[in-house]
């Protein structure tokens, strides 16, 4: 029966109505590429678009106001104290809340969902583990003391932003104790049904997932704040960006996510379509593992640093869709480094080259998500590399594709989009300058562990950074680890990412937040 409805919601959706040649009017409908969704577990998802479908579907303990992100509240949580010794934090529940299932939310959701992340150990469990958390010790550190309170100890008396920040990332949604466990299998905690289902509270539910064609997401009557004002977001996956605007222009889709330059330009004097721009955390790199016998060296990190058309990409492919950007922490986060002293420099580039014995060049490949502007960005890395005798052979692959090979680092080059978990500045100091622990093995795998760049030295003043209680002091510490990890990293950073969408005049109200997980729909009319 569910899969007569879906087929029905998609030939309804997808069919061509010249006539009217418009979408319902309680359902947005979106054009997006969404071939990155590899879960839709909140203790699993670690992607862009995953993230973006958490975020609308989730609720977490604590927030942020998206136009200023200093501005931290309440949310599941509805107040919160703090020890004097830094380490204990007491949550007190909202009372009311309901999720989707009508189950009513309290203390023991909470309690359930943080262990449940620290027992999962996916991908993103570093983002509470990072405080001690452990399998073992969990039970103890995150507990009920009543049915609307929750105490959470810590290991240690960090920046207390940096810890409520946490609890703003996917990690901190809030999971449905009941729901989950009444599918549990073989002590699973629900990991094998919630991959593909939901179990949530926030404004809307998941109807249906098809990886790599669509998402459809329904207004959740019981969410219990203000209500979405439409029925229904349906996302599509389309990955060419002609196509989207073609899909808006004909007034198919209500807007498009993915829209390159020319699209963009094509689109100017369009009164039926509205371009709106929104600064992301997000940055560009590329990531050069060190199990590469070429990329280990010193020299050839810091020449294929000299070997991008920063300026040249960022007026023609990115043109207005990013700025250029050479340091892992995003403007807008505390301590973020400015400087840019990188550029294209072919002789510089040949010199270190020379240097380190490798004058004729050498052979590398690049795994490619086959999405733009990635595409048109590796291929012109792969032209300016020539110019110094560099083959950058291109492999592409679909996003869930390319990142299951990074994550296992069996890549040699991988040009991606890093976005943070949360909005302190240790969120990009922990995978960029951080690794504990190089091993095949590792408990703990950040970028650095996935590009195989062991550095217990700069681990250690990343761990000083964030226990730093004096914001200006904090910020200094900072600002100093990027400029040495500017000059010796494995990752070549090139650019903040800026979104982009266009919208059909008539859609008013889609917030574009600072991270992927702050874009929300519940506001949209039409």
């Amino acid at each position: 029966m569910k899969k007569l409805c879906f087929l029905a919601i998609v030939l309804f959706l997808f069919s061509f109505q010249t006539a009217i040649a418009k979408t319902p009017a309680d359902t947005l409908v979106i054009a997006n590429s969404i071939d990155d969704i590899i879960t839709l577990d909140p203790a699993e998802i670690f992607e862009f678009s995953g993230a973006e479908y958490a975020g609308n579907t989730y609720d977490r303990l604590i927030g942020y106001d998206v136009d200023n992100v200093s501005n931290i509240y309440g949310v599941v949580a509805e107040s919160w104290t703090i020890s004097p010794d830094g380490k204990t934090y007491v949550f007190k529940i909202r009372k009311g809340i309901k999720f989707a299932s009508g189950n009513q939310l309290t203390a023991d959701d909470v309690v359930f969902s943080l262990q449940r992340v620290i027992k999962l150990d996916k991908s993103p469990a570093f983002i509470l583990s990072q405080f001690g958390f452990t399998p073992e010790n969990v039970a103890e550190k995150i507990s009920k003391v009543d049915d609307y309170t929750v105490k959470v100890v810590v290991n240690k008396a960090y920046a207390p932003t940096f810890f409520l920040y946490c609890m703003t990332s996917t990690a901190g949604s809030i999971v449905d104790k009941k729901d989950v466990l009444a599918h549990e299998k073989d002590g699973d905690l629900g990991y094998g049904w919630l991959k593909t289902a939901y179990a949530g509270s926030g404004p809307f539910k998941l109807k249906a997932w098809k990886a790599s064609e669509s998402l459809i997401l329904d207004r959740n009557d019981n969410y219990w704040g203000n209500k979405a004002k439409l029925k229904r977001v349906f996302t599509r996956h389309i990955s060419e960006s002609s196509t989207q605007r073609l899909l808006l222009e004909k007034g198919d889709v209500d807007i498009a996510r993915n829209l390159g330059p020319d699209d963009i330009k094509g689109l100017a004097g369009n009164k039926n379509i509205v371009i709106r721009k929104k600064a992301k955390g997000a940055v560009w790199y590329l990531g050069l593992n060190q199990k590469n016998k070429y990329l280990k060296i010193p020299q050839v990190r810091q020449a294929l640093k000299y070997l991008i058309d920063y300026k040249g990409m960022e007026a023609t492919i990115l043109n207005g869709k990013a700025t250029i950007h050479q340091a892992f922490l995003p403007k807008g986060f505390l301590g973020a480094l400015e400087e840019t002293p990188f550029s294209l420099n072919v002789a510089k580039a040949k010199a270190l080259l020379k240097e380190a014995g490798l004058e004729n060049g050498f052979t590398v490949t690049m795994d490619t998500r086959n999405n733009e502007p990635t595409t048109s960005m590796a291929i012109a890395i792969q032209g300016t590399f020539a110019l110094a005798g560099i083959k950058l052979e291109i492999i592409p692959g679909e996003g869930k594709q390319t990142l299951t090979k990074y994550r296992a680092r069996n890549h040699d080059i991988y040009i991606g989009r890093w976005g943070p978990d949360y909005m302190d500045p240790h969120t990009n100091a922990d995978t960029f300058a951080r690794n504990p622990d190089n091993s095949d093995d590792a408990k703990s795998k950040p970028l650095a562990w996935r590009n195989a760049w062991d550095i217990p030295e700069m681990t250690k003043k990343a761990d000083a950074a964030v226990l730093e209680r004096d914001t200006a002091k904090r910020a200094k510490m900072y600002l100093d680890l990027q400029r040495e990890h500017q000059q010796v990293s494995p990752f070549v950073i090139m650019f903040q990412d800026i979104e982009i969408l266009a919208e059909r005049a008539n859609v008013k109200g889609f917030i574009l937040g600072p991270s992927f997980d702050s874009n929300f729909y519940w506001n949209v009319t039409k």
